[in-house]
This record gives structure tokens, C-alpha cells and sequence, in this order.
């Protein structure tokens, strides 16, 4: 059954080939938006696209570089051109480093918050003009848990998530007076293939997923998630229900996730390579 909220709305999913993107970007489809699927990575978005409209769904696959505003911008502007409008603006696209910081050098920094917080950035600057004339639209902005509760071996994807909700925060309360929404995604451990892809910094990748506090959902769960949340409105999209709890539990105590965190830390280190 096609959800009528999203029917026939247009909609860019960054980082649509793959993991919760390319599971948003299916999702979106089956309820009957059109959808543009953007990764850096155009061989898979393609591939992507032309998988939905094998299911006589409406997509088009772009490459496209978060890092680079004008290349963010002109794909807004064509998308808006070719459909007439643009309603939902994914910023999705991320990449994640682990290790600890002594172990990590500026450019890992660098390279993650380039494309993790500039490509947020960049994405709500490339739609939110679009969304201002129309006087509609939806900017949802993909953080991680990470972003409301620092943990160790995580801090430069943390410190860019972190940013990436101050920012979806505060272009909330900007953009609520011209009838354009932003919410700001935040989920626990995700099964996608960011951990495989992931750097890292002088420990195997074996305790990466050893080491995950969290369970993991499925990118599919992740979409429902996402998509339920935004046609509420949501500021905050959180989950699942123990990412809410942990929420929760650290803004009550900020403390009270101290001793998970040191055992966290333990495990890791008697891992490290070096």
C-alpha cells in the first residue's frame, strides 16, 4: 500500500547505494516517491536507481561528492528542474574512523568531518533556498547516537555527529517560520557497511564489531525508522529503544554510561596493534 504522504514527492538520498540510504531510497520508492539516488560512488548509484525502476518505480541514479558544495548545489537544482520541485533532502552520506585519539592523526579528522558535518551542510545549503521558495520541504539530516552521547574511540565521528545535531537544531528553529521542516537522525549500531569500510587506527577490525556495545538492526528497520519519524515531524529521530534509553540515562546522569565506557575501552585496548 503506497503511503500518501510521500507519494509523488521528490525526494535525494546521499549515500543511496548503499546501507541505510540505499534502504531509504527503496523504501521511499515502494511508497511512491520519486527518488535520486547520490553517492559518490556513480556505478552503484546507478545500479541502485535502475533496480527500483525495474519495480516501475520513478529514480534516477547521480554521482556526486558531499565534499563539494557546487557539485551538491547543481544536483538540488537539477533535480528541482526536471521534477518541479524537491521535498526531502537526505543528507545521509558518512564515513566513520575508530581508534583513540592518540592513535589518530589531523587528517583522519580532517577526512571525516569534511564528509560527515561539511556534507550535512553542504546538502541543507543546496536544498534550503529550493524549500524557502516553495514554502515546503523536509531536510533530515543522518547523525548517530555518537552525536548526543560522546564515547571513547569514536571521537572524531562523534565530534562531527555532535555538530551535525547542534546545526540540524538550529536551522529547525529558522526554517519553522517559511513552512520547511528539519529533523535530525540519530540511531544506535546499524548493520551497514560503514564498519567494513571504516578506518582504523592501530587495531584490527575484529574488535570493532567485538566491541559494540550495542546490538545492531537491519538498514530496512533503520528506513521505517527514519521515515515514520519524519512524517511526524520528529526534531530528534532516535533509536531503537535502547539508543532512546541510553538517551535518556545520560541526559538524567551524564555520568551513568561512565562504566560501559570503560569497559568498552578495556576490550579495545588490549587489542591495539601496537
Amino acid at each position: 500500500m503506497v503511503n500518501e504522504p510521500f507519494r509523488e514527492k521528490v525526494a535525494i538520498v546521499t549515500g543511496g547505494a548503499s546501507g541505510i540510504g540505499a534502504a531509504l531510497c527503496e523504501e521511499l520508492a515502494l511508497r511512491g516517491a520519486v527518488v535520486v539516488v547520490a553517492d559518490l560512488d556513480g556505478e552503484a548509484a546507478e545500479a541502485e536507481a535502475a533496480m527500483l525502476r525495474g519495480r516501475s518505480q520513478l529514480a534516477r541514479g547521480a554521482r556526486v561528492d558531499v565534499r563539494n558544495s557546487g557539485e551538491v548545489a547543481d544536483l538540488a537544482a537539477a533535480v528541482q528542474a526536471e521534477f518541479g520541485s524537491l521535498d526531502f533532502m537526505f543528507n545521509n552520506a558518512g564515513i566513520l574512523s575508530v581508534g583513540e585519539i592518540r592513535d589518530l592523526d589531523p587528517d583522519r579528522w580532517r577526512n571525516v568531518i569534511e564528509i560527515n558535518l561539511f556534507g550535512a551542510i553542504n546538502g541543507a545549503h543546496a536544498a534550503y533556498p529550493i524549500m524557502l521558495r516553495q514554502k515546503s520541504g523536509h531536510i533530515v539530516n543522518v547523525a548517530s547516537l555518537a552525536g548526543l552521547i560522546s564515547s571513547p574511540l569514536y571521537a572524531p565521528y562523534a565530534a562531527s555527529k555532535a555538530a551535525v545535531v547542534a546545526m540540524s537544531s538550529a536551522l529547525r528553529r529558522e526554517a519553522a517560520g517559511f513552512g520547511v521542516h528539519v529533523s535530525v537522525v540519530c540511531p544506535g549500531t546499524v548493520h551497514t557497511p560503514i564498519f567494513d569500510r571504516s578506518d582504523l587506527a592501530n587495531v584490527p577490525r575484529s574488535a570493532v564489531f567485538k566491541n559494540s556495545p550495542l546490538g545492531r538492526i537491519s538498514p530496512q528497520q533503520a528506513a521505517m525508522a527514519i521515515l515514520s519519524g519524519v512524517l511526524r515531524n520528529k526534531e530528534f529521530i532516535v533509536f531503537p529503544l535502547l539508543a532512546r534509553i541510553m538517551w535518556l540515562a545520560h541526559r538524567v546522569a551524564p555520568n551513568s554510561l561512565d562504566a560501559l565506557h570503560r569497559r568498552v575501552l578495556l576490550r579495545f585496548r588490549k587489542e591495539r596493534l601496537s
